[in-house]
């Protein structure tokens, strides 16, 4: 895609047929966690855990999506949102291992609502709610759960087919595996390396199982996967910060990139997660399963990490979902601004993060599925000045339009999220949404934010800086 870098002489176009959009997921904003035959998730059973969710907050009612999906669609209409990215929940879809027509007519007429109103749906199979069944059976521990998954996907795309505008497999595969099985610190709040190593390799098998799904199912459709990108630099150049950093980028980028866009799991990370039983865990040809050709490459960017290989001034040690790597010390940088979360807010680690896809890999359309921010967002006289979140907003986009600049083919942009929601381990204290959400009311205000992105979408370009 070339880049015209003037729109109307004053500021920064995108590409015409730039895709502008917005994302969230089925846990996050459903509700109706008993309604229509859906059964339990990991996330629903977490919850229940004392201590697990801040503020002992649940996925109910969250934002009540369930019941308000056509107000919600029509929200996003009148902001002019090209594409809505959002998943799909297996619990909902097959309960008991069988297909729940009830709770497969829920997304079958949230395409159609979609559609009526010109927006492109974007479907991930994917978003981390595992049926709480087959977490009683080993979870991603075990081999079989990539093929119900499969069976998953096969049941929803026979209905939904080609009335999706793209598929995406799996969202953040790191975060299931490594937070979830590690660190504990999501569901199903497991802490062993080994199996956040065997859930690593079990979901990018089943991401290759579906992938194959969906080229028979719906062969016009495009379908790719979303990955959580972070670029990583060494604090030095040191050979103990370099290690560190070649340690850290292994597991958090190209031990999926790798075996997805190149065919097969990087060496010196299989020899990393060796004392784990990775390698016990991957048979002859799953590599190649997972290698099924991905038509776009989903990046989830929020911040990049600097690592070190000793401990320096404010530095903090690797936890649990960084296998092995208890030396490693993340390194903060002082002078960047932070979020609500305590993210550092590093726009110049956007355009690294898409310029490293396209310099080290085949070449593959990318779009960015989900780039925000949390801010302690406060409703005066009926509105939401989230000003600090124009500027993430307006300093993001500028860092794509960098890496456009710069060769990268990168196709849209979907802001993390269209809704505030259920923050999994952080419950409802965190505030990402373009939209404000009264959780008491279930008011929908959109934000300064909201208008300031509609603008730029009618736009199709930034003002000058």
């Amino acid at each position: 895609m070339s880049v015209d870098s003037q729109a109307t002489g004053t500021g920064l176009a995108f590409p015409p047929g730039f895709v502008w959009g917005a994302a969230t997921a089925a846990f996050q904003i459903e509700g109706s966690t008993t309604v229509d035959g859906r059964e339990p998730s990991v996330w629903d059973t977490f919850a229940t855990r004392p201590g697990a969710i801040r503020g002992g907050d649940t996925g109910e009612p969250a934002t009540d999506h369930y019941r308000r999906a056509g107000e919600d669609v029509e929200l996003m209409r009148s902001l002019g949102l090209g594409a809505y990215r959002f998943s799909l929940a297996w619990p909902r879809i097959r309960p008991g291992g069988v297909p729940n027509v009830r709770g497969i007519a829920f997304y079958d007429r949230l395409v159609d609502s979609l559609l009526a109103a010109g927006i492109q749906p974007w479907a991930t199979l994917y978003h981390w709610d595992l049926p709480q069944r087959l977490e009683d059976l080993g979870g991603w521990t075990s081999r079989d759960t990539a093929y119900r998954f499969a069976e998953y996907a096969e049941t929803i795309v026979s209905v939904l087919g080609d009335r999706v505008a793209s598929w995406s497999t799996l969202n953040e595969p790191w975060c299931a595996a490594m937070l979830g099985y590690a660190k504990g610190i999501h569901a199903p709040g497991r802490v062993s390396a080994g199996d956040a190593a065997a859930a690593t390799h079990h979901l990018l098998l089943g991401h290759g199982l579906a992938m194959d799904v969906l080229r028979r199912d719906a062969p016009r459709v495009p379908a790719g996967i979303t990955l959580n990108l972070y670029p990583v630099t060494a604090d030095s150049d040191a050979p103990e910060d370099a290690e560190a950093a070649r340690r850290v980028d292994g597991q958090q980028n190209r031990l999926f990139l790798d075996p997805v866009l190149r065919g097969d799991y990087p060496a010196d990370v299989v020899a990393d997660l060796a004392p784990f039983g990775f390698a016990d865990v991957v048979r002859d040809g799953d590599e190649a399963t997972i290698a099924a050709p991905v038509d776009w490459l989903g990046v989830n960017y929020y911040r990049g990490y600097r690592v070190a290989g000793s401990p320096r001034p404010g530095s903090s040690p690797a936890g649990a979902e960084w296998l092995g790597a208890a030396d490693v010390h993340f390194v903060p940088d002082p002078a960047a601004p932070r979020t609500d979360s305590g993210w550092e807010v590093q726009p110049a680690g956007l355009t690294a993060s898409l310029l490293q896809v396209h310099r080290d890999y085949r070449p593959v359309p990318l779009y960015v599925t989900e780039n925000g921010a949390s801010y302690p967002d406060e409703l005066h006289d009926g509105e939401i000045a989230d000003t600090d979140r124009v500027a993430f907003l307006d300093a993001h986009l500028r860092a794509a339009h960098d890496a456009l600049a710069q060769g990268v083919d990168l196709r849209g942009y979907f802001y993390w999220s269209l809704l505030d929601n259920f923050e999994w381990a952080e419950g409802y204290a965190k505030r990402f949404g373009l939209v404000h959400v009264d959780y008491a009311t279930q008011r929908r205000t959109p934000k300064r934010s909201a208008q300031w992105y509609s603008e730029v979408i009618a736009r199709g370009a930034l003002g000058a800086n």
